[in-house]
């Protein structure tokens, strides 16, 4: 495989956003889970030991790079005017390939998921072959209609935290000697589950709004019914105002509540690195009026995102 199709290959399962989602689950794991766990929690029956976690992994990059190059196969035509210098189809890789790959990547993640759930939890199976479904349809159907795609993008994100909380959550599975200590574990586990997830589903609902005011012309030119095409820029821009509102709104809470337990860097750092880059891209997005710009609002998010995965880091020094 020469540099070029292997660059071309890489650009076509987005590694930035798959880094971002092994990123999230290695440190969920390492930063939050097995710190609250038992220390001898991977003795336990169903745990979800080191090697189980790696090939859970695996099959959460496979089923989202898959994701990825059946969007870029039904959106052949629509990255003709929105991004032409970044299209792979057809320009370096064949679409028979592409659907090959997506189909590879799909059945391998699947099988790894079967694998996992049949030692943790078979939710972990049933919620991975859905999603390799609902990948598909979004990138045929739900992904032009009015908010349904941006919210599937958003739901299918936070599974990458939520997935692991099924995978630990044993609780019914663990024989009486275990449940008490395990109940209590997952009670904490729980909390983070629910912040970090809903963190993952905010945000990226925001930046998928965000990124269809950026795609509006080849978007509408293809029949695309997105939020800014029904009902306006402006509206679009009320809308993603407001997200950006709560989360700001929902992570100082937290921190107050972080500074009265003495979680004192975590509040510092939330506040330079989460609340006041949201609140600049609160400003630039009702300033916003060219593709460029609301390109630039998108890049900002993911470095809030990133920032917000990273946060895990510090939550580690509390626990």
């Amino acid at each position: 495989m020469n540099m070029k199709l292997l660059s071309a290959f890489f650009r076509l399962i987005r590694w930035p956003n798959v880094v971002f989602i092994a990123l999230s689950q290695l440190l969920f794991y390492y930063c939050i889970l097995r710190p609250l766990l038992p220390v001898d929690y991977v003795s336990f029956s169903h745990s979800l030991t080191p090697f189980l976690f790696v090939l859970l992994l695996i099959a959460s990059l496979l089923i989202s790079a898959a994701g990825y190059i059946i969007n870029d196969y039904f959106d052949i035509n629509i990255d003709q005017i929105n991004k032409p210098q970044k299209m792979v189809i057809e320009k370096i890789i064949k679409r028979r390939t592409a659907i090959l790959l997506h189909l590879f990547f799909s059945i391998t993640g699947i099988i790894i998921s079967i694998y996992v759930a049949w030692y943790t939890n078979v939710i972990i199976a049933i919620a991975n072959i859905i999603c390799t479904i609902v990948l598909w349809f979004y990138s045929t159907t739900f992904k032009r209609k009015l908010l349904s795609g941006n919210i599937i993008i958003a739901a299918l994100t936070s599974w990458a935290i939520v997935v692991l909380y099924f995978a630990v959550n044993d609780v019914y599975l663990n024989n009486d000697a275990h449940f008490y200590i395990m109940n209590e574990a997952m009670k904490r586990i729980y909390m983070f589950t629910a912040l970090y997830a809903g963190f993952a589903f905010v945000i990226s609902l925001i930046r998928e709004v965000v990124k269809d005011m950026e795609d509006m012309e080849g978007d509408k030119s293809y029949g695309c019914k997105t939020l800014p095409i029904v009902l306006g820029v402006p509206a679009a821009k009320v809308f993603t105002g407001v997200w950006l509102v709560v989360l700001i709104g929902a992570i100082a809470l937290i921190q107050i509540y972080a500074f009265y337990s003495a979680w004192w860097w975590s509040g510092i750092y939330s506040l330079f690195l989460l609340i006041l880059p949201l609140i600049i891209i609160l400003q630039k997005n009702f300033k916003a009026q060219t593709s460029a710009d609301f390109h630039q609002i998108s890049s900002l998010i993911k470095w809030v995102m990133l920032m917000g995965i990273l946060s895990m880091i510090v939550i580690r020094f509390y626990l």
